[in-house]
């Protein structure tokens, strides 16, 4: 296609003329046979002072079609009165024909018929040219110009037709029904779990009040500290569904609404039993140095008390006296809880000791069986209290003035000390008199009674059965007492005598089926107090069928 520059509307070829619809701003130019080649250049500036035949078409065709006039033809104009000023080779076409309109303006549907063809010669084929622009304003510069490209006004969604879009998903996703999930809420400086309640939880008041009556612990949620976390989850209504909280990593409480109660239950985690081994020697106080080697409070004392019971550390400890201490915890969350001591071994300069954990009783015995817990203790209590008045048959009384005997050992301490029992037995009495103020009498297994005077509290009652180092009462100042203290009381075979000189039934040792079991829990416990591998250790693997696997 050929296109003279400085034209204003739009000119087909002679092929269009078959095409279905017909542009309206169109003017289809009649070619003879014998035309000659040549077309005038509009832009140059001698042939717009020597207008051509064509040049006047093309100038009267403008003008028709600015009029509004839509297309018409040029009938009778022969090519031969045209004037070739530019020639044009085109290599494309070999017989063309070409027929002029019969209606000023074409519908879409219209077909315009064509004529009878005839061969063009060279001269045709250079003519059979369209000229003009674009009716909509496009104006080509220059021969060569690059057609625009089609635009278009939407993004390409993937799809074909736009009333092929689905909004089903969506429809879906809102007809699911509501799964509540769980949220975490972090305590906040001065947050109070009522207005928290009701903020986050929808509770009322009334059903934080019921909430907090059937809590094992209220304090859980009433005194709680700033960081502190829970867990809850609500209906699609705000209201709470499920809480739980831990008071600390073993213990917590779980609240569930069953349809308009809200239901309590305790949460209890077990633990993976982990034993580890600790080694240390003695510098300065044995508590310190315990300390200093990793055991935690809990263990540290729990061991003091133990050793305590067989000897005096200010008198039988010494610098450098080695030790070993086998523990055992329950692992949660990677955190070690309720740590107890299984065996320990306490090398010293005065004193030797090696004392393992029965697991049948729960009570600590040497290797060959030896219980280390006296068949009766010396003094009903834990820790020391000043003695402030001792036995004496004949002793002057401090309140009447007359001689009376003081049958008993009197020790100084604050009201409310717990006492506990010497060694096991049954109540038999728990009585309140003038004199004596509150107090309890203890058969003993081995005949011996003992009795505890001037308590503020009793904590057992007649006939019941207590153990040895059981809580059987709190201390007081109660019947004729010159100040809070205990008041103790050892008789054998129905007399009083000296609980602080009186020999004491020995220890109780194991025997039988009794000695061989413990003897068998012992040995792999020892064996790993004696390996030296201080950190995590396995107590099974020191057991000897372990051993005879290992060496096979």
């Amino acid at each position: 296609m050929v296109t003279v520059l400085g034209g204003h509307k739009l000119l087909t070829t002679y092929h269009q003329y078959s095409q279905p619809a017909m542009p309206a701003d169109s003017v289809l130019v009649p070619l003879a046979d014998d035309s000659a080649p040549g077309l005038p250049a509009l832009a140059d500036a001698d042939a717009q002072r020597e207008k051509t035949p064509i040049a006047t078409a093309i100038g009267e065709a403008s003008r028709l079609l600015d009029a509004g006039q839509g297309a018409f033809s040029l009938r009778g104009l022969p090519l031969d009165k045209l004037k070739a000023t530019e020639v044009i080779d085109l290599d494309v076409v070999q017989t063309a024909s070409a027929d002029a309109v019969e209606t000023p303006r074409a519908t879409p549907t219209e077909r315009l018929a064509p004529a009878d063809t005839a061969a063009l010669d060279e001269g045709a084929q250079h003519m059979a040219v369209v000229i003009g622009t674009l009716a909509g304003n496009m104006t080509v510069s220059e021969p060569e110009a690059t057609p625009v490209a089609d635009a278009t006004s939407y993004e390409d969604y993937g799809i074909d037709r736009f009333d092929e879009v689905s909004f089903l998903p969506l429809e879906l996703e809102a007809q699911k029904p509501y799964v509540p999930r769980w949220q975490t809420h972090i305590v906040n400086a001065g947050e109070t779990f009522a207005v928290m309640a009701q903020n986050k939880l929808g509770l009322g008041y009334s059903e934080v009040l019921t909430l907090l009556d059937k809590l094992p612990d209220a304090e859980m949620l009433t005194r709680w500290r700033a960081g502190q976390r829970f867990d809850y989850r609500v209906d699609e209504n705000g209201r709470l569904l499920t809480l739980k909280m831990m008071k600390n990593t073993r213990s917590g409480v779980l609240v569930t609404r069953q349809q308009e109660d809200l239901e309590v239950t305790a949460i209890e985690r077990e633990g993976k039993p982990v034993q580890r081994l600790y080694a240390g020697s003695v510098s300065g106080s044995f508590a310190r140095s315990a300390q200093a080697t990793g055991l935690d409070s809990g263990a540290v004392t729990e061991l003091t008390r133990l050793l305590e019971k067989k000897f005096d550390f200010r008198r039988d400890s010494r610098r450098g006296d080695a030790f070993q201490v086998l523990v055992e915890s329950d692992m949660i969350d990677d955190e070690p809880l309720d740590s107890r001591v299984l065996a320990v071994k306490y090398q010293g300069q005065r004193m030797d000791l090696t004392l393992v954990r029965n697991a049948d009783n729960n009570r600590f015995y040497t290797p060959d069986g030896h219980s280390l817990d006296p068949a009766f203790a010396r003094y009903p209590f834990e820790g020391s209290y000043r003695l402030s008045s001792n036995f004496n048959p004949n002793r002057h009384h401090p309140v009447t003035g007359r001689t009376s005997p003081h049958n008993g050992t009197d020790f100084a301490m604050p009201i409310g000390t717990p006492v506990t029992a010497p060694a096991g037995g049954r109540v038999e009495r728990v009585v309140k008199h003038y004199a004596a103020g509150r107090y309890i009498v203890i058969r003993h297994d081995n005949g011996y009674r003992t009795r505890y005077l001037h308590l503020s509290k009793p904590l057992v009652k007649k006939g019941q059965r207590v153990e040895m180092g059981e809580r059987i009462a709190l201390s007081g100042n109660t019947g004729r007492s010159t100040g809070p203290h205990l008041h103790y009381e050892v008789h054998v075979n129905n007399a009083p005598v000296n609980a602080m000189k009186v020999k004491l039934p020995e220890n109780t040792r194991l025997h039988g089926d009794s000695l061989v079991a413990f003897q068998q829990q012992a040995r792999p416990m020892i064996a790993a107090l004696e390996s030296g591998d201080t950190g995590t250790v396995s107590v099974a693997a020191y057991r000897p069928e372990a051993n005879a696997q290992n060496d096979n």
